[in-house]
């Protein structure tokens, strides 16, 4: 289902004097809408992300970005010290 299906696919509960006061889509709908946000935001990000390394003249650090071996290595201290038990 494309986008512009779903807008199309649209109810509307109106109140008394025919104003519109909620909105009902099917299911699929929904799950295509919320895929299209997310595909939004990823793209929006990516761009944020990728204008902060030009700013920072390719550098990596310099735009803040973190070092995935840390990054990973940190996750996996967060996992152990959570409180489960191994």
């Amino acid at each position: 289902m494309a986008i512009t299906d779903v807008l199309q696919s649209v109810q509307y509960v109106v109140n008394e004097r025919g104003e519109r006061t909620a909105a009902l889509v099917d299911i699929a709908a929904w799950e295509t809408l919320i895929d299209w946000i997310e595909a939004v935001v990823d793209v929006t990000v990516a761009g944020q992300a990728l204008a902060e390394l030009s700013a920072a003249g390719g550098r990596p650090q310099q735009a803040g970005w973190l070092a995935w071996d840390e990054l990973r290595d940190a996750w996996a201290e967060e996992e152990q010290s959570d409180g489960t038990l191994d």
